[in-house]
Formats: structure tokens, sequence, C-alpha cells
């Protein structure tokens, strides 16, 4: 049946509401087995995960191919495209970090730290699963297998929520990941789909509060902003991706034409690809360093330094500062040394990924120290703000809050912890 469609909105929203406490009240059940299962009945269920994605490529890939069709007609962007398109390689990727989630260790269980009291009451704090967790995302596919994993690694219950633009693509994924994790042992509804596209739903999910935990946004702004606006569950978000690369007057050319230019067109549609250039005044080698990211075929629009520095160069508007391009685009400001760079970052860096290029050691301090990002990188490109290039298996999304996780959130950001209380009989005067 088509809810949008068949139904009332007042019945629209009772359905939905009603299907969401349905799969949260499975999720639950689900969870509670899965919080019981062992550390090796865990990975060796991902294990087989793994080897299912691998086994239903043809599936997966025909079914992918349907939504890029789709989205083709439907006039998505290049960079829209890129995030939805699979290939053998790209699924052998998600497949080899189901693995390497199953490889991680576990750490449900694991005592973050304890202490005994003067009256000899023995206090610790162990992390545990989160619990249920609702992940609403886009045209990511890849999404669907890294969130159920590291969800499931570490012992929490997943109810995903996917854009339309990837619906045959989730379903396909999901149902591979689900034969090999029932062959494993995993209770069934320890990872759901929602299975319809109504808006509503995503409403409906925001507001289950006691029956979903926490809620894991990841797409584009104008999803996450109606997230953190709506929701009534906790969230863990980042809004933009808005990434600096300062290239500091004692930057080595050859690292700073390198790291820019793959920061910016390796994959200009990712959160971590850099959206503005700071050059300082005093680098000596600014025209070759802008006249790699152009003739590369990246747009830029700069300040009027930065356009007396190549006539290609467009004027840059105060928008282009706050603004997450996603694509083969960026700005380009020149500007005053450290203090400067650090200035115009705190003004509009989305506290996503900053970096600075410099040979010199005291600018790499003080700019790792200064800069108040998740994530903040000396001499290595932006594309490296990603949980498997961290050596975290996946990510289930970049957090730029300051409460409970930040930078790249994967299985330890997919944990909270309780207290553990051992006495000997004593009681309180």
């Amino acid at each position: 049946m088509n809810i949008q469609t068949e139904l009332a909105p007042e019945q629209i929203e009772t359905d939905v509401e009603a299907l969401i406490a349905g799969l949260a009240a499975d999720a639950r059940a689900a969870q509670r087995k899965l919080a019981q299962m062992s550390d090796a009945d865990k990975a060796k269920a991902l294990h087989l995960a793994a080897q299912a994605l691998r086994d239903a490529a043809p599936t997966i890939l025909a079914e992918n191919a349907k939504d890029v069709a789709a989205g083709e007609e439907r006039g998505l962007s290049g960079a829209m495209l890129d995030r939805l398109r699979l290939d053998e390689a790209r699924l052998s990727g998600i497949a080899d970090a189901v693995d390497q989630v199953a490889d991680l260790p576990d750490p449900v269980g694991d005592v973050i730290d304890s202490s005994e009291r003067p009256n000899g009451l023995k206090l610790s704090r162990v992390r545990v699963p989160i619990g249920v967790i609702g992940i609403i995302y886009e045209s990511r596919p890849n999404v669907t297998a890294d969130a159920a994993v590291l969800c499931v690694r570490a012992g929490n219950a997943a109810i995903l929520r996917g854009g339309s633009e990837a619906v045959h693509s989730n379903h396909a994924i999901l149902a591979a990941l689900s034969k090999g994790l029932a062959d494993g042992g995993i209770p069934e509804k320890a990872v759901q789909l929602v299975p319809t596209q109504d808006r509503a739903a995503v409403g409906a999910l925001l507001r289950a509060t006691g029956a979903v935990d926490m809620i894991v946004p990841r797409g584009g702004k104008s999803l996450v902003a109606r997230v953190q606006d709506e929701a009534r569950v906790p969230v863990l978000a980042h809004l933009d991706g808005i990434c600096h690369t300062y290239i500091h007057s004692a930057a080595d050319k050859s690292m700073a034409e390198e790291v820019a230019v793959n920061a910016k067109m390796r994959r200009t549609g990712i959160c971590g690809a850099m959206e503005t250039l700071l050059i300082d005044a005093s680098y000596p080698e600014a025209s070759d360093l802008v006249g790699k990211l152009l003739d590369a075929g990246c747009e830029l629009r700069g300040d009027g330094r930065a356009q007396a520095l190549d006539q290609r160069i467009l004027p840059a508007t105060d928008e282009d500062w706050d603004t997450e391009y996603l694509e083969a685009v960026a700005s380009v400001a020149v500007v005053d040394g450290m203090d400067a760079a650090l200035s115009h970052i705190a003004a509009h860096s989305s506290g996503h990924t900053d970096v600075i290029v410099t040979s010199e050691a005291e600018a790499e301090e003080n700019f790792l120290n200064s800069v108040d990002s998740a994530i903040v990188m000396a001499n290595a490109s932006s594309q490296f703000a990603d949980g498997g290039e961290f050596g975290l298996g996946a990510e289930i999304g970049i957090a730029t809050g300051r409460i409970h996780a930040r930078g790249p959130v994967a299985l330890e950001g997919l944990t909270t912890y309780k207290w553990q209380v051992r006495g000997t009989g004593q009681t309180r005067p």
C-alpha cells in the first residue's frame, strides 16, 4: 500500500508512528539478545556478512544501476551521483570494511577506570551498548553496511532510514548482510530498514523518545538541519564539512601542491574535501599552487590578493567562505600570517577538518593546538578524515559537537558506560 497516496494525512501520521513504534520494539528485543552475545560470536557473524556481500555482488550492482539511472533522470548533481554509484572495487571495499570491523576489539565490557573508596566500595566504569540507534541518511548506499555492522559489533540494534535515491541499493545490501548475520546467530531484527520512503517516517523516528536512544543523520545540510531542529532523541551529527587547508609561509612547495590538489580533487563530494584554501602572504610559490588547482579542473573563487595570483580566479562573495561546495570549486584567500589564518578558520570553519602544511615544527604545533575542530591535521590531505583511514574499520559519521563523541564515530563512539559498584555489606550512615 502506498501510504502517501492512499491514506488521509491524519492516517499517515498514525500509520508511521505505529510503524516506527513496532520497529523500535522489535529492535529493543533484538538488542537485549545481541548484548548477551560473545565477542567471538559477533565477529564470526560479521565475517559471514562480509562474505554474503561478496556473494551478492552481481545483484547489488544491478540494483545500484537502477538507482544511478533514476538519479541521472532526476538530474542529481555529479557529487550526489558519485556518492550513489557502486562498482566492483567500491563494493569490495565495503565488504573489506565489514571484515575489518569484525576483527576490531569489542569495546563492550572494557573497564574505563576503577577506584576503591575509603569505605571499601569498589567502583568501575564499564562500556556498554547505547541500545537502539536510528540512522537517517541520503545517497550513500555504503552507509547501509557501515552503520549496520558498527552497530552490531558494539552490541546495538539499528533502524536504518535511507534516502529514496538509493532505495534499490539499500535493500539489496541489507538483504545480503541480513543473511550473513542470521547465519551467524545475530537476532533477525537487530538491523532493520524502514520500509517506506514517506518523509513522515523520519519525523516519527525523530520523535521516538524512549524507544530510540540516539539518532545519527548522514546527508546534506537540509537533512541534518531538519534532524537537529525536530529531534526529541539525542543526535550525533555534523552540519557542514567546510574544511580549510592553510599553506604556511614555510610550506614545502611540492608538498603544498600535492596536498591541496588531493584535498580538493580526489573526491569532491565527500565531507572531508577541502572547500577553502588559505595561502600565507609570505609563501613564495602561491601562483604555482593556485595554477596546479586550476589546471586540475578546479574553479577558484578568491579575494583580491588571490585573484592577483592568476587571472582565471573568479571573485569570491561573502557566501563563498561559508559554502560547502561538494564539487570542483574552492574559495581561496591570502592571509597575513598564522594569526590571520586562525581567525579566518575560527570565523568560517564548520569544525570538521582543518589542515596546515608547513615544515616549521613550532607553526605545526601552534596550529594543531589552536584550531578547535574535530580533526586537525598537519602535512596531510583532509581527505584522510575517515574512520577507515583512522584504523577504526569504518565510521557511522563524523561528529563535530563536543558531547559524547567527536571526529570519526566508530565502535567506541557507539557505546556509553555504566557504573558498577561492588561492596561487602556497606551501609550509609
